[in-house]
C-alpha cells in the first residue's frame, strides 16, 4: 500500500511525462491503484487540510487514472478527456498534493463535459461546472505532464501556505 511518503514531488521528471491510457487489460490493477491514491489522499487530507483529487502521476502510476472523492463519494475516472469547455474563465488559488505548501494563481474554464470509463470499463459522461469544473482541469492536466505552476497567470501568481 503506498502512503504519503510515495508521493512525486515537484521536479520529479515523472510530473511532466504524458501517461499511457489504462488499457481494459489493465482493470485487474485498477482496484489497487484507486486504494493506492484512496489511502494518500486520505493522508493529504489529515496532514494539509485538502485534497478532492488525485491523479495516478501523482504517486508514479504512469496511466491515465483520476480518483476523485467528493461528497463522500468515490469516483474513478479512467481515460478521462475534457470537451465543451466554456468559453467563460474564472481565476482561483489553486493547490497540489505534489507541492502541498504552495498556491498559484491560474485561470479554469468555468464548466466542461468529462467523458471517461467507469472502474467497470464502462463509458461515462458527466457535465460539471465550477469546483468541480476547475478540480477535472487541475487532473487531466496531470495526465499530460502539465503542473498548475505552468498555468500561472504570471510571476507574480504563487503564494506559500503555512
Amino acid at each position: 500500500m503506498k502512503t504519503l511518503a510515495d508521493m512525486v514531488l515537484l521536479g520529479d521528471p515523472r510530473l511532466y511525462e504524458v501517461c499511457e491510457p489504462v488499457a481494459e487489460a489493465d482493470l485487474p490493477q485498477v482496484a489497487g491503484w484507486v486504494a493506492d491514491l484512496h489511502n494518500v489522499m486520505q493522508e493529504v487530507r489529515a496532514k494539509y487540510h485538502f485534497g478532492r483529487g488525485i491523479a495516478a502521476p501523482q504517486l508514479g502510476i504512469m496511466k491515465r487514472l483520476v480518483y476523485l472523492h467528493l461528497d463522500g463519494q468515490p469516483i474513478v475516472l479512467l481515460n478521462p478527456e475534457l470537451s465543451d469547455l466554456s468559453p467563460e474563465l474564472f481565476e482561483m488559488w489553486d493547490d497540489c498534493m505534489c507541492f502541498p505548501n504552495l498556491l498559484v494563481r491560474v485561470q479554469r474554464h468555468a464548466a466542461l463535459t468529462v467523458t471517461y470509463r467507469d472502474a467497470h470499463w464502462q463509458p461515462q459522461s458527466w457535465a460539471v461546472q465550477g469546483a468541480v469544473s476547475e478540480l477535472l482541469q487541475h487532473e487531466c492536466d496531470h495526465l499530460d505532464g502539465v503542473l498548475c505552476t505552468m498555468r500561472a497567470l504570471d510571476a507574480q501568481a504563487f503564494r506559500w501556505r503555512p
